[in-house]
């Protein structure tokens, strides 16, 4: 009899596994895909420390598979059981294939991937750094203030990297996820088609599913702000809106736009992954060439700034996931903050309108405060940043797992602090944004 209950569960684990042990495949699939065809590590290094230590106890039994020649990694519990496949492409990094259909996956492509030497000059033209003062160092030495997990920090003052640290196993040629950092850099690149004259920030009717109901009236500006009123469950800890998006479905951004209005449009601030990929979707959709927008991430926005570590992953149906999936080196997350500090301009450039910078920086009105129009964060949701001695007009760059890129102004600083970090740990980067503003301040970095 309990043999032939365990044959049925097994039976039936095999033909419809269910959808949390999908996701948590999808999940395994998907991180150790892009760190080992992105960022070169060990597969299985990757699944124990990225996916299996931190995460949820299903992904403990998570097995993973190689296929460098075909670029795939297969996952599932026990090797077997809800076996969730992705893909590498070449510049594109890795892809979930959740209806299994790599013909399709593959046919997604860059027509070229550019690469290019560091030129032998300082950071940010190159990337000779000097030595950091005995002051900094001391601060980064710091295990407390840098946080369990870390694995690079990289402190800008005045356009220029002043000190760095990494953790073992990691360098400054190592490409990192930047989890949610990725919308900030998707509210960028749509700032380079609203200079271009190729998308408003007030274009409305925006999917032709959302004709004919309120859906109609979102624009632009209220995606940006995270007040759409569009329905997203962001909880991670189980099959909700977000991880269906991300490891369930091969159209992410078609899933996303089938949400209904939970709130009036504009009046709830709903901090939604789901919002950004829409969002990657209407910039590429505005291109009006599928041949360019592949390209375009690359052309109008990394390889101005010198970002050329810099991979935005896009699913399996070609749309790029400007909620999650950018990698790039710590001293590339450190171009872009310093970019975002010099608004929007670079080498005397503008990349970005003039005043989008100021614009993306406005308190979302619904937000009470905490969040900005272009997708960044004014505080940390806690409201606890200035208390701990963070200058006011500190913007944020913030990710899953503890990433983050500190900008700040008054200081004419940049520090980025990216880590495998959960919620659970307690960190708070603040403490060492504030210690290095004191410092910076104290050995007379300041005016």
């Amino acid at each position: 009899m309990l043999l032939a209950a365990g044959l049925g569960l097994f039976g039936w684990l095999y033909a419809a596994p269910p959808q949390l042990i999908r996701v948590g495949s999808g999940y395994a699939a998907k991180i150790v895909c892009s760190n080992v065809f992105i960022a070169g590590r060990d597969p299985q290094q990757v699944l124990e420390v990225d996916v299996q230590a931190p995460g949820h106890p299903l992904l403990k039994l998570m097995r993973v598979s190689v296929d460098r020649d075909e670029k795939l990694v297969r996952a599932g519990l026990l090797g077997f059981l809800g076996e969730s496949t992705a893909v590498a492409r070449e510049g594109l990094g890795c892809a979930n294939v959740p209806d299994g259909d790599l013909e399709k996956a593959r046919a997604v492509q860059l027509d070229e991937v550019l690469s290019s030497q560091p030129l032998p000059a300082l950071w940010p033209q190159g990337d000779q750094v000097e030595a950091a003062t005995a002051e900094v160092a001391a601060v980064l030495a710091d295990d407390d203030l840098v946080g369990k997990g870390m694995r690079a920090v990289v402190v800008v003052h005045d356009g220029r990297i002043v000190g760095e640290r990494y953790g073992e196993g990691f360098s400054d040629t190592t490409p990192l996820l930047g989890w949610s950092m990725s919308k900030t850099v998707n509210a960028a690149i749509i700032g380079t088609l609203v200079r271009d004259g190729r998308m408003s920030l007030e274009d409305a009717q925006l999917f032709p599913a959302w004709e004919g109901d309120e859906r109609a009236t979102i624009t632009i500006a209220d995606l940006m702000a995270m007040s759409s009123g569009l329905a997203f469950n962001e909880d991670y800890g189980a099959v909700a809106d977000v991880t269906r998006m991300l490891y369930l479905e091969p159209d992410m951004a078609g899933f996303a736009g089938t949400r209904p209005l939970a709130a009036p449009v504009g009046t709830s601030f709903s901090y939604s992954s789901g919002t950004s990929v829409l969002l990657s979707r209407l910039w590429q959709e505005a291109l009006g060439d599928p041949q360019q927008a592949p390209q375009w991430p690359r052309s109008a926005l990394f390889s101005p700034l010198g970002m050329d570590s810099a991979v935005i992953e896009a699913d399996e149906s070609g749309t790029f996931v400007g909620s999650s999936y950018i990698y790039a080196t710590a001293r590339d997350w450190a171009r872009f903050g310093q970019f975002l500090l010099q608004d929007g301009v670079w080498n005397g450039e503008p990349i970005l309108p003039p005043g989008f910078v100021s614009w993306m920086r406005e308190p979302a009105p619904a937000s009470n405060g905490v969040y900005g129009r272009g997708q960044l964060w004014l505080e940390a949701p806690d409201g606890n940043g200035h208390r701990m001695g963070v200058p006011a007009d500190t913007f944020w760059l913030k990710g899953h797992d503890g990433q983050t890129v500190a900008v700040i102004p008054s200081r004419r600083m940049v520090v980025v602090r990216m880590g495998l970090t959960p919620k659970a740990v307690g960190y708070t980067p603040e403490l060492l944004v504030s210690a290095l503003v004191t410092t910076l301040n104290r050995s007379g970095g300041q005016e």
